[in-house]
């Protein structure tokens, strides 16, 4: 059997971290998970950097305290030369800063070393591969409260839609009967749009979202492409901070 069936449907991680006991210790838990492969092993951002152009991954674990460059910096070097790729912090830090940088960086996921057991990195790794984000539950408070003091200060949101992506049908537009006195905000939003970004507060993942409103993950995620646009917003965790004040001031 060639290797490329033997890894067909595996996860593929990066490890950038330039203390070497971690560096082994978490390469040899990864290794035993039967789904996740770990693909490239580096010291620190420049090495991963030069030999970036030939990696292939789907996940990267990029620790936040490094030299000469530092996992923040690191993480917007692979998002420039890759916008696709998938970015998992991992700090000892319980920094408000710190975690609000790594998501203004572009990560997918923040993880503590010293509270992240290998079964949550591991289970981490695979949501963030299927496009999910990763937040602690003891920060996700104050990069919700962060957010939300952000959200006050953007300028109004208009409500012209992104164009559909190449290959997918445009969607019809719902008809919506009236709405009474609500929030001009939530006029943007089609009925379908309000019921996806509810669901998304709640904390429910692309899949639990199309199992409840019975439709596919690409529509779901069609949906949430729509409704970052309308709101100005550049992430699922910024959605939910905006509609959570709309609500607050509905009430």
């Amino acid at each position: 059997m060639s290797k490329q069936r033997e890894t067909e449907g595996m996860i593929r991680v990066v490890l950038v971290d330039d203390h070497r006991l971690f560096r082994e210790a978490l390469q040899s838990y990864l290794e035993r998970e039967p789904d996740i492969e770990v693909v490239e092993v580096f010291e620190d951002g420049p090495t991963l950097l030069q030999s970036l152009p030939q990696v292939q991954a789907d996940v990267f674990l990029v620790d936040i305290k490094m030299t000469p460059l530092n996992g923040l910096e690191t993480t917007r070097h692979i998002l420039a030369q890759d916008p696709n790729a998938r970015v998992i912090i991992l700090t000892v830090s319980e920094a408000d800063e710190d975690l609000l940088e790594a998501f203004k960086a572009g990560a997918r996921g923040y993880l503590l070393k010293g509270t992240t057991s290998g079964h949550e990195l591991a289970q981490a790794i695979r949501r963030v591969a299927r496009g999910e984000a990763i937040i602690p539950p003891a920060l996700a408070p104050r990069l919700l409260a962060e957010f939300a003091s952000l959200a006050r200060t953007r300028p109004p949101a208009t409500s012209r839609s992104p164009e559909p992506a190449v290959g997918e049908p445009p969607e019809q537009e719902e008809v919506e009967g009236p709405r009474g006195d609500s929030d001009p905000a939530l006029e943007m939003l089609t009925p379908r749009e309000r019921q996806v970004l509810e669901l998304v507060a709640l904390g429910l993942t692309n899949r639990e979202i199309a199992e409840r409103l019975v439709i596919s993950e690409n529509t779901v995620r069609t949906h949430l492409r729509r409704i970052l646009h309308k709101l100005h917003v550049r992430s699922r965790v910024e959605a939910a901070v905006w509609l959570r004040e709309h609500v607050a001031q509905e009430e």
